[in-house]
C-alpha cells in the first residue's frame, strides 16, 4: 500500500479491499501523482466515517483537516461525485441541444453584420442615376449619413427603451419581437417608395439590432452550459463577422443590379423570419422564470417546475436531474438573497451595489473601441481576417481565459495605435508600416473587445439586474460607437492624423490599466458563482 498525501494524514492502515488505491485528505495533495494503473481515491469528511466502519480500517487526523479535505472520490471506473456545495459540478449536455439555444439567437448578430456590410453597398447602388431605380438618388451628405446611421440611432433608441422591460418581456420574447423588427425594417428598406419610408425602415431594423444585442448574449449566458459559456457568446461575435462578409458578398453579386439596394437589404427577410421561428420553439430562460417568481409575478412552485422543465429541455436527454434541480436551488438561493431587504427593486438598482460594479467592468469594457474597428471595414480580405481571428479568441477563450486575451489583445491595440501615429509622424515612406499596424489592430480588438466586452456583460451582473446592466452596456457600445464615428472627421482635420492615432494609443493605455486593475476572471464560473464570489 502506498500512500500519496501531506503530513496532516497520520496511521491509515486499511482493511485488502482498498489495498491498492491511493488516499488523500488534504489539499496539498495532487491526485495525479498517483502510481499509475492502480484506483485514487480522494476523501472527503462525508465519506471516511463509510470507510472507518469497514473491519480492519484505522486513521488519525486533525478536525481542522478534515474540514479542509479534498471533495471529489474517483474510484476505478473513472466515475466522480462533488460533495462540496462549493465546488462547480460540470453539466452534462448533448451538444445537438445546446446548438439550437445559440444559433437563434446568434441570428441576431448575423443580421446586425449583415447590415453594416451591406450597407457599404447599397449606398453606391442607391445614389446611381443609372442603377438607383429610383428619381430620388440625388441624396445630400446628410440625407446618406441618415440612411447609413438610421439603424445606429435605432440601436441606441432600443438599447434604452430595453432597460425598463428587460425583465417584463423575457429573454425569449424580447428576442421574438426583435427578430420582427428585423424583418418589418428589411421588407420596408427592400419596397421603399421614397426617402422617408427608406429612413423609417432603417430606424425600425435599428431597434431590432439595440434589442437583439441585448438580448441575445443575455439568452445564451443564461442557458448554456458554464463550461462552454465564453466559447458560445464569442462565437455571436463571429455571427457578427460572417454578417459583415455576407453583407459584402451580396453586395457584390447585386451592385451591377437595378435597384440592387433593395435585394441587399431585402435578404435579411428569410434570416429574420428563420430567427423569429426559431426562437418561438426554444423555451424561455430558466433564470428569468425563477427571478418572475421571486419577484411575486406568479406562484413559486410552478415557475420553479416550468424552469426545471425548460433546463432539461435546453440540456436534451443526456440531462442528469439531480444536477438540474441543484442548479435551480442555487439560483432560488441567490435571487432570495438578492431580494430579501428589497423585494420591489428600483429603477436605478442597476447603480447600486454589486450592480455598480458589473456596470464600471461591462460598461468600460464596451465602450472599448468599438467604432474605431469599424475604420478595418475596407475589403472582403480584412473581414476575412477578422473572421480567422475571432475563431482564435473563440478557441481559446475558455482555455485561456478572459483576462489573458484581454490583455494580449489591448496592448497590441495601444502598440498599433502607436504605431500608426509613428507612420504619419516620420514613417510615412514605409507603407508596410501602416498595413502591419491596421492588421494588428484588427486582429487584437478580435481577440479582445470585440467577443470578449460581449461575453463579459452577458456574464458579470447579478441576475437581479442583468436585464438592465446589459442593455445600459450595449447602449454604451452603441453610443461610444457614434461618438468615435462623428468626431473621427473633426478631430483629425483639429489635431492631425499623428496625433489622433496617438490620442486613441493613449485611450488604448488607459484601457489596458483598467482591464488589469478591475476585470475579473469567470472562466468555468456558473452565473451565480460570479455573482456570490466577485461581485461581494
Amino acid at each position: 500500500m502506498a500512500v500519496n498525501c501531506a503530513p496532516p494524514l497520520l496511521n491509515l492502515k486499511l482493511p485488502n479491499k482498498y489495498a491498492q488505491t491511493h488516499f488523500c485528505v488534504t489539499k496539498k495533495c495532487n491526485p495525479v501523482s498517483a502510481i499509475s494503473g492502480r484506483n485514487r481515491l480522494v476523501l472527503c469528511s462525508q465519506n471516511l466515517s463509510c470507510l472507518a466502519k469497514s473491519k480492519g480500517f484505522r486513521m488519525s487526523f486533525s478536525r481542522s483537516t478534515a474540514k479542509r479535505n479534498l471533495v471529489k472520490v474517483r474510484a476505478s471506473s473513472g466515475e466522480s461525485k462533488s460533495f462540496n456545495s462549493e465546488t462547480t459540478e460540470q453539466e452534462v449536455f448533448a451538444w445537438p441541444s445546446v446548438i439550437l439555444p445559440f444559433l437563434f439567437p446568434a441570428l441576431g448578430g448575423l443580421l446586425f453584420g449583415y447590415d453594416i456590410g451591406a450597407t457599404s453597398g447599397a449606398t453606391i447602388s442607391l445614389q446611381s442615376p443609372e442603377l438607383s431605380g429610383t428619381n430620388w438618388f440625388n441624396l445630400s451628405a446628410v440625407q446618406l449619413g441618415l440612411v447609413v446611421s438610421g439603424s445606429l440611432y435605432g440601436a441606441l433608441l432600443g438599447s434604452l427603451i430595453v432597460y425598463p422591460l428587460a425583465d417584463f418581456l423575457g429573454r425569449r420574447r424580447e428576442l421574438i419581437i426583435a427578430s420582427l423588427l428585423y424583418l418589418i425594417g428589411s421588407l420596408s428598406t427592400a419596397y421603399a417608395p421614397s426617402l422617408g419610408v427608406l429612413l423609417i425602415a432603417r430606424f425600425l431594423y435599428g431597434l431590432g439590432i439595440g434589442m437583439a444585442m441585448q438580448g441575445a448574449p443575455l439568452y445564451i449566458a443564461e442557458t448554456c452550459p458554464s463550461q462552454i459559456r465564453g466559447t458560445l457568446i464569442s462565437l455571436k461575435e463571429l455571427f457578427i463577422v460572417l454578417g459583415i462578409l455576407l453583407g459584402y458578398f451580396v453586395g457584390s453579386f447585386e451592385i451591377n443590379t437595378i435597384g440592387g439596394w433593395r435585394y441587399m437589404y431585402g435578404f435579411g427577410v428569410p434570416i429574420a423570419l428563420l430567427m423569429g421561428l426559431g426562437m418561438w420553439s426554444l423555451p424561455p430562460s430558466p433564470r428569468w422564470l425563477l427571478l418572475r417568481a421571486v419577484q411575486g409575478k406568479g406562484p413559486l412552485q410552478e415557475y420553479k417546475e416550468k424552469a426545471l422543465l425548460a433546463l432539461r429541455k435546453l440540456r436534451g436527454g443526456s440531462s442528469d436531474e439531480k444536477v438540474s434541480e441543484k442548479q435551480i436551488e442555487e439560483t432560488l438561493v441567490s435571487l432570495k438573497t438578492a431580494y430579501a431587504e428589497d423585494s420591489e427593486g428600483s429603477f436605478l438598482e442597476v447603480f447600486q451595489g454589486p450592480s455598480l460594479k458589473a456596470l464600471i467592468i461591462g460598461g468600460g469594457l464596451s465602450a472599448g473601441f468599438a467604432a474605431a474597428a469599424d475604420a478595418t471595414k475596407l475589403s472582403v480580405v480584412i473581414g476575412v481576417f477578422k473572421l480567422l481571428m475571432t475563431g482564435v479568441a473563440v478557441l481559446k477563450v475558455d482555455d485561456l481565459g478572459r483576462r489573458p486575451l484581454l490583455i494580449g489583445g489591448v496592448g497590441g491595440l495601444a502598440f498599433s495605435l502607436l504605431l500608426l501615429s509613428a507612420y504619419y509622424k516620420f514613417l510615412g515612406g514605409f507603407p508596410f508600416v501602416a498595413v502591419a499596424a491596421l492588421l494588428l489592430y484588427v486582429g487584437c480588438y478580435q481577440i479582445s473587445f470585440g467577443p470578449i466586452s460581449w461575453l463579459m456583460v452577458s456574464e458579470i451582473f447579478p441576475l437581479r439586474t442583468r436585464g438592465k446592466g446589459i442593455s445600459l452596456a450595449v447602449l454604451t457600445n452603441f453610443g461610444s460607437n457614434a461618438i468615435v464615428t462623428f468626431a473621427f472627421s473633426p478631430l483629425k482635420e483639429l489635431l492631425g492624423a499623428e496625433n489622433l492615432f496617438l490620442l486613441f494609443g493613449a485611450i488604448a493605455i488607459l484601457a489596458l490599466v483598467f482591464v488589469v486593475a478591475s476585470v475579473p476572471e469567470t472562466k468555468g464560473l456558473s452565473l451565480e458563482e460570479i455573482e456570490s464570489k466577485i461581485l461581494k
